[in-house]
């Protein structure tokens, strides 16, 4: 277990409670730059408090960056970070054998867990859903945070669906993008499964209906003040949690006024921290969309360079 994480990394939170779906800072030629995703992660764990971080998910551009640049990746935040953070690697695809294959190379590079979306475009049926988890779980000893994002994919995963993927033993945890607080509170009421909540303007809300944490977009920019609110909530300080959660509510829209990777790279540009540009289909935010970030940046109190 990584040291600095094994307060927040519990049976409760098997990968700590606040997390960052972190970006892939890419070099001026648009190259990988390693050496910059080390210091970011390092900036992320150290400065914005995350108790772990995800690489390669669709934050971090995973669909247009390639198998090999993906383990580099994980490798370097593993060397920056991985002695005192959780390091979820993204694994998923719309291919089951592919998806083990990454499962199987994050698991030799030394990953804490697995992030594992639902397969998307082909849309496959809620038996599908079961025997690809099932598959990709059995295919490393690594637990498995499912990532449900009806949004992106197509496909919601049920709740009898998550139900019965609970009792593989390395299927612990939801990462939900879905919105639905009834289904997710009968998930977590019939299930020991861990609930992340995967959209930032709903963080309050989910750990109003027991949910252990976020993995998060808005942290790379307001991740000390995320946790000050999973702290603030957990000590039965609502009123506090409320507090954060409003004066943040500019920052949650400024990131999200375009796609969350987008902003968020031009947030870090206007921090002075690695980012660089979006590989296409993505194009760089423009300079009246930036101009619109920093002003909702200030306004959620985030200090600019």
């Amino acid at each position: 277990m990584p040291t600095g994480a094994g307060a927040a990394r519990s049976p409760a939170a098997p990968f700590g409670r606040m997390l960052t779906a972190m970006i892939t800072p890419f070099s001026g030629n648009g190259a990988v730059d390693y050496d910059g995703a080390g210091r970011l992660a390092a900036y992320l764990v150290d400065e914005m408090r995350n108790d772990g971080l995800v690489v390669s998910g669709t934050t971090g551009e995973s669909p247009t960056t390639s198998d090999a640049e993906k383990d580099r990746l994980l490798a370097a935040v593993l060397e920056a970070v991985g002695d005192r953070a959780t390091v979820v690697a993204g694994v998923g695809t719309n291919d089951t054998d592919h998806t083990c294959e990454l499962a199987r190379s994050a698991e030799r590079a030394g990953a804490h867990g697995l992030l594992v979306v639902t397969p998307y475009y082909n849309k496959p049926p809620q038996n599908g859903l079961i025997a690809h988890f099932s598959r990709v779980a059995d295919a490393s000893g690594l637990p498995n945070l499912l990532y449900d994002i009806p949004g992106r994919t197509g496909t919601p995963i049920a709740v009898e669906t998550l139900v019965r993927l609970a009792d593989h033993p390395r299927i612990v945890a939801v990462k939900d993008a879905k919105g639905d607080f009834g289904a997710g509170s009968w998930v977590m009421a019939r299930t020991p499964l861990a609930y992340y909540s995967g959209d930032d303007m709903l963080n309050l809300p989910w750990l109003s209906v027991g949910a252990v944490g976020f993995v998060s977009v808005v942290g790379h920019v307001a991740g000390d003040r995320l946790h000050e609110m999973i702290g603030a909530h957990a000590a039965g300080q609502v009123a506090e949690a409320l507090r954060i959660h409003r004066e943040l509510l500019p920052v949650y829209t400024g990131i999200f006024r375009n796609q969350g990777v987008i902003l968020t790279k031009a947030a870090l540009g206007l921090l002075g921290l690695p980012a660089g540009r979006v590989r296409l289909p993505m194009v760089d935010a423009t300079p009246a969309e930036i101009e619109q970030l920093r002003e909702d940046l200030i306004a959620g109190g985030v200090k600019l360079k």
